[in-house]
């Protein structure tokens, strides 16, 4: 029998909280949907295997030489800088949203033994998170390739630990650098860029080298290889490891390991007096005693407009969310300005990027200012008709996309008027499908649900992410022949289509 307040008993809690949790988020709280989950994630299974096999086909008996080893480290690389990021919004989760603080300074038992459970869980979370979605692709390595390639399994947990380490020394850090309450914010922008961080760089490197945002490029180009280690090298002992090197892959689990373990034991007996300032800097008001302001006579759709735009300014979480997103139209607004220099036809490939990128932020927003609404009721007793309100709402989320895609539109009119004019209403179809799919399906949700949006409805998942994909392909196929265009435009219009005649709320 485990006994109570050990850290075995901790442990399986927090794992009963943590399946709970994915449970809930996976079935938006319906048991009758666990089945459905179930199947689909079987299909997905199945699915990701038959990507693998034609992805690792002419992979999986290369030779163990310098090219083989910069693609590996490459592919750990990107790996484990999106672990990092998915660790460090775990945890300041664990510092901002975990209401049990109290109950457990509380308790008679060592406080630091659940703080200690509770980081060793953000590692072992980023962990499960991508076995999953390396699994089928090692799964097929070791297939085709051998057993060697089983070590890859080895290197994951391996790199989720060295993740959490990091995570939790830069979270500590921010707390002593910025203080509790901007460390919320600070934390969600550095987790986005740092997620982002590797995949820009290639592109960069590759835009700047090549022209192109291949990052092949990069990995493959002799330049790299140049400066890369020799064979023999440490840095390469990840990659030995995922081809089966024993020594390497004891050495990396090693590493891994002693660094979550360093990170722990000197966090965790302090873990508490962070938390408690954490829910102090919540709690106490924004800091702007003294500051006076008056109000202003506006109309009640621009007083709409105004408080949607000041809650998703004001909303911590939302920033790690979308920041990704704007990170990633980065190369493709240095691409357009290297082809504006160059005078190229590298306009043609950034059309879908941004239509694309508009899409599914749109659909992001939308959700937080049409279901994310924290006060229906004060919003549907205010005496402003109901039809003020949703074109407030679908507004500010236009008048946001607006704002961050109108300087690439402009810089790429100076390139082709064409390209921007097609980029300009893609960007807008786009943008208004996405918002008209969360209008169709909007369903009333607290914001800190924003994670799990995709599981209130199916039909609205697929629907908005096919919207976007159709709405991408129309504009680039647009940017060049206007009349092939129709085929995709006519197939996304029955997406959007289908969308609303499946909707509960068809009346709008």
């Amino acid at each position: 029998m485990i006994a109570p307040g050990s850290t075995v008993w901790f442990a399986r809690h927090e794992s009963r909280l943590a399946w709970r949790d994915w449970l809930a988020m996976m079935t938006a709280g319906r048991r009758a949907r666990v089945r459905a989950v179930a199947l689909g994630i079987l299909a997905f299974v199945v699915v990701m295997h038959g990507v693998a096999y034609l992805v690792v086909g002419g992979f999986a008996d290369a030779a163990p030489d310098q090219r083989v080893f910069v693609a590996i480290t490459a592919t750990l690389l990107l790996s484990w800088f999106l672990m990092v990021s998915q660790a460090m919004e775990s945890l300041t989760r664990a510092f901002y949203a975990r209401s049990d603080l109290d109950l457990i300074l509380a308790s008679p038992v060592a406080a630091y033994k659940i703080f200690a459970v509770r980081m060793a869980m953000v590692a072992l979370s980023v962990v499960t998170m991508a076995l999953p979605l390396a699994a089928p692709f090692i799964d097929m390595l070791a297939w085709r390739g051998g057993a060697r390639w089983l070590g890859a399994y080895g290197v994951i947990p391996a790199m989720g630990a060295a993740a959490a380490a990091l995570a939790i020394a830069l979270t500590v850090a921010l707390f002593r650098a910025v203080g509790a309450r901007r460390t919320r914010l600070v934390a969600q922008i550095v987790a986005a860029v740092i997620g982002a961080a590797f995949v820009i760089g290639l592109q960069v490197a590759a835009i700047q080298s090549y022209g192109t945002l291949s990052r092949t490029s990069v990995l493959q180009s002799d330049a790299l290889l140049a400066l890369a280690p020799d064979v023999d090298s440490l840095a390469w002992w990840p990659a030995r490891a995922a081809l089966g090197d024993g020594v390497a892959l004891a050495g990396v689990l090693a590493f891994g390991f002693i660094a979550l373990a360093l990170a722990v034991a000197a966090v965790a007996p302090r873990f508490g007096e962070y938390a408690i300032t954490a829910a102090g800097a919540v709690a106490s008001p924004a800091g702007r005693a003294g500051r006076h302001k008056t109000f202003r006579r506006v109309s009640p759709r621009q007083a709409l407009r105004r408080k949607e735009w000041l809650l998703l300014f004001r909303d911590p979480w939302l920033v790690s969310q979308t920041l990704m997103q704007m990170l990633y139209l980065a190369p493709p607004a240095l691409l357009l300005w290297k082809s504006f220099e160059a005078n190229g036809g590298a306009v043609n490939l950034l059309v879908p990027v941004l239509v694309m990128a508009a899409g599914q932020l749109a659909g992001g927003l939308a959700w937080l200012t049409i279901s994310g609404e924290d006060a229906p009721d004060l919003v549907a007793t205010a005496p402003v008709p109901a039809r003020y309100v949703l074109r407030a709402k679908i507004e500010a989320v236009l008048g946001i996309i607006a704002v961050v895609f109108a300087p690439l539109v402009a810089v790429l009119a100076f390139d082709s008027l064409w390209h921007a004019l097609v980029a300009s209403l893609g960007i807008f179809i786009a943008a208004a499908s996405a918002t008209a799919i969360q209008l169709w399906f909007r369903t009333q949700a607290k914001r800190s649900q924003f994670r799990r949006r995709q599981v209130s409805s199916r039909v609205a998942t697929f629907a908005e992410a096919f919207s976007s994909i159709g709405w991408a392909a129309a504009a680039g196929v647009a940017a060049v022949n206007l009349v092939l265009a129709v085929v995709p435009a006519l197939l996304t219009i029955g997406v959007a289509a289908g969308a609303r005649f499946l909707s509960p709320h068809k009346e709008v």
